[in-house]
């Protein structure tokens, strides 16, 4: 296969993904879309065949320095090592291109060739507003970015995620204006369905984070500069992810759950409470919580959780200090301590990005969608003075709620 015909083949497919999904097809789209992993993979696995290739072809002997020494001005000694070279796969040779050109080292022949190939072609995928064009962060390195943005926020981390770049359209289910199921008498004609349908565009926000690392650091080990820079970064991304995910403004951010629901007319999905005038003598109650459950609908139970501040699960009227008739909780803790506890047999799980007094039930995985437009990339700048480097990543991001139907709100009234 070659270079053009991976391009036409994977464009033709990706088209079809687009259309299965304007037709809110999501089954196709997911199995379409499994087909162009499945060709990315093959034309990966037929590039790196042919680097390999190449390699054996120019391929050198390298002097074996194992357990060898030197002598060094007045007979001392210094003990050399020398580690074989293990095969990189292509993927691994960017990696390390990558890491050398943000710590300012030297980056030549086969490194230099793949940096300058990734580049290119991501240069031509996309005109950036930025004055300095960034590099393509490695995917294993955004990999960690995200885990570790997902890590400290679970609402986040459960949402359904698209990597389609450029604009992604999915239809939206509003409602059954007629012809819903109802029972008919022998010889009565069925009403023809009748539905409503939106629409969610997800065309992106630019999302940037910088991390200003001194020169002394900079000079680290390649091994050692990746995983903090992945840390750095993904602690920083994930605060911006998972805020909004529980209550971006949906204009210049991503939609968030709390947004969507306290945005419906009459607000049919909200829950509110008044500690000051709570009949319970905590903040919360039983009938609270259990309204908010019942307004999900039952086709998204199953794998619904409570998302809750902290502050809002352990803090004074949180949710271990709902009581029952007799005085015990209905929080328990969780047994093998995968969540911070269980309420109603429901998983709760800590997220900072949920309002401090509120607190989401849904589930996220049907009725949260995030959207990358443009991946992520990195640019750098030199403080010579103060010795430092910044490096800013660089990403157009969106999402937003797919159906309200799937979450509750539980909205403290004293909450600005």
């Amino acid at each position: 296969m070659t270079k053009e015909q991976y391009a036409k083949l994977r464009k033709e497919m990706m088209a079809a993904v687009e259309g299965f999904m304007n037709e809110s097809k999501l089954d196709d789209a997911n199995a379409k879309m499994k087909e162009v992993e499945a060709l990315d993979n093959q034309f990966e696995e037929i590039k790196l065949a042919n680097a390999n290739l190449a390699a054996l072809k120019d391929k050198t002997i390298a002097t074996d320095l194992s357990n060898k020494s030197e002598p060094i001005n007045g007979g001392i000694l210094l003990a050399q090592t020398y580690e074989p070279s293990t095969e990189l796969t292509e993927d691994k040779v960017y990696e390390n291109a990558w890491a050398k050109q943000m710590m300012g080292q030297v980056i030549e022949g086969k490194e230099l060739e793949v940096f300058d190939a990734v580049n290119k072609k991501f240069d031509n995928a996309y005109t950036h507003t930025t004055a300095n064009t960034g590099v393509l962060i490695p995917e294993n390195v955004v990999a960690g970015i995200w885990s570790r943005a997902e890590e400290m926020y679970p609402l986040f981390a459960d949402a359904k995620k698209f990597n389609v770049r450029g604009t992604l359209k999915m239809l939206k289910h509003t409602s059954i204006d007629e012809g819903d199921a109802d029972w008919y008498v022998e010889a009565t004609p069925v009403v023809d369905e009748k539905n409503t349908f939106g629409e969610m565009i997800l065309d992106g926000h630019e999302l940037a984070k910088a991390v200003t690392v001194s020169w002394k650091l900079k000079a680290m080990a390649i091994t050692d500069f990746i995983p903090y820079i992945i840390n750095e970064l993904g602690e920083r991304v994930g605060v911006a992810l998972g805020t909004a995910a529980a209550r971006g403004n949906g204009t210049t951010q991503p939609e968030g759950v709390e947004t969507a629901l306290l945005a419906e007319s009459l607000k049919p999905q909200v829950v509110t409470y008044d500690p000051s005038k709570a009949v319970s003598p905590v903040e919360l109650g039983y009938s609270t919580i259990t309204s908010a459950i019942s307004k999900v609908h039952s086709s998204y139970i199953p794998g619904s959780k409570f998302y809750v501040n902290n502050a809002s699960i352990y803090g004074e009227g949180g949710l271990v200090n709902v009581l029952d008739g007799n005085g015990r909780p209905y929080f328990t803790e969780d047994a093998l301590g995968t969540y911070a506890g269980r309420m109603f047999g429901f998983p709760v799980v800590s997220d900072a990005g949920v309002t401090p007094g509120n607190m989401i039930f849904g589930n996220a995985a049907k009725g949260l969608v995030f959207n990358t437009n443009e991946p992520f990339s990195v640019v750098t700048e030199d403080h010579a003075k103060a010795r430092t480097t910044d490096y800013v990543a660089y990403a157009v991001v969106d999402g937003g709620v797919l159906d309200t139907k799937a979450f509750a709100l539980i909205q403290d009234l004293k909450t600005p």
